[in-house]
């Protein structure tokens, strides 16, 4: 369990909590910010435009990420308010693309704070981490599975998908549920190496 940090390590659970919360808040605020941008402000009007995380995510989503460490943040959109496919692709778009924007943010930050201590600093491992877990986010979100971003985009260009969506949705869970558990430590593995593998090519570019 996720929570065992918070006496094992609690520097690291609070940043770890911290580097979750926000992230996700800013893939949520992405969401509705580009929504808005192509005609639906169903997001807005609720009050999304905001990185708070209790209208973000929410209390349920707040305590499973505390004794579990999973977290999701969701925000309403209206199809029919968009002007354009383009409109409601992008606005899938966003919250991933926001996490890979994070990514690279975080990556470059934590590849500064390495030649400015010249050691190992906990800030610095812990701006890796925030790199590693958005690349992660990135990933995940742009599954093919109901409930993810991946899934919205692809309902987009294969409209037919959408006739059976209450169907699949049905499972989505307990699928969502079994890939995280089973695949989480794969997939952090994977976000690893492309962190380092990045830090890599900066360390090449500076030289």
């Amino acid at each position: 369990m996720f929570f065992r940090y918070l006496w094992q390590n609690p520097r690291f659970f609070a940043a770890a909590v911290f580097l979750v919360v926000f992230s996700v808040c800013c893939h949520e605020f992405m969401h509705a910010l580009v929504a808005l941008k192509f005609g639906d402000d169903t997001a807005a009007r609720r009050g999304h435009l905001t990185l708070n995380p209790f209208k973000q995510m929410g209390w349920l989503s707040l305590v499973m990420l505390l004794f579990i460490g999973i977290a999701w943040g969701q925000v309403p959109v209206n199809p029919l308010n968009f002007r354009s496919r383009a409109g409601r692709v992008l606005t899938s778009l966003a919250g991933p693309l926001t996490n890979l924007g994070l990514w690279a943010i975080f990556a470059v930050l934590s590849y500064i704070c390495f030649k400015v201590n010249g050691e190992e600093h906990f800030a610095c491992n812990m701006l890796v981490y925030g790199a590693i877990m958005n690349f992660a986010l990135f990933v995940f979100n742009l599954l093919p599975i109901p409930g993810l971003d991946g899934f919205n985009v692809l309902t987009e260009f294969f409209p037919r998908l959408t006739r059976r969506n209450s169907e699949l949705a049905k499972g989505a869970f307990l699928v969502l549920m079994a890939l995280l558990f089973a695949f989480a430590d794969r997939l952090f593995d994977a976000a690893k190496i492309v962190t380092a593998l990045l830090l890599l090519a900066l360390e090449k570019v500076v030289q």
